[in-house]
């Protein structure tokens, strides 16, 4: 990535990041008031939402899933991933632990900058690594290496 593309990055996010702060401190034009706390949210999530996905665009960190063939896993099961990293998983489009096996590093990088609150969990608790044992059935390997499953 050149100079010139980096800084045009920063700026754009040091523009955003002004919106962002003005409308939530002020509200725009026809959006509620700071009083009104569940529209409130709305706006600053989906401006926050925007930015995240104007970033993602420039450092080219979008993600694809690979397509699910089959019923969805407990993602659960897998050490470390609990019901709320699930359901950011299954927002992303993981439902199932093939899915996660066949990432690839740079898919992995994607995914994890996507994580929200569960950045760098990924690679911490080696979720891939779980994921490719129970995709290929070797619950005895799993175990061995990751513990007894639930």
């Amino acid at each position: 990535m050149s100079n010139s593309t980096l800084i045009i990055i920063v700026i754009a996010l040091v523009i955003a990041a002004a919106a962002l702060f003005l409308l939530m401190r002020k509200g725009a034009p026809g959006t509620p008031g700071k009083h009104d706390q569940g529209r409130y949210d709305s706006v600053g999530d989906a401006a926050a939402t925007a930015v995240e996905d104007t970033v993602a665009e420039f450092l080219q960190t979008d993600f694809t899933p690979p397509a699910a063939a089959g019923p969805a896993d407990e993602l659960t099961v897998l050490k470390g991933l609990g019901p709320r990293a699930a359901t950011r998983l299954n927002e992303l489009g993981i439902t199932r632990y093939d899915q996660l096996a066949a990432l690839s590093p740079s898919d992995l990088d994607a995914l994890d900058a996507r994580m929200d609150a569960f950045k760098g969990r990924l690679a911490k608790d080696r979720w891939h690594e779980q994921a490719a044992y129970l995709a290929r059935g070797d619950k005895a390997g799993f175990e061995e290496k990751f513990g007894k499953l639930g």
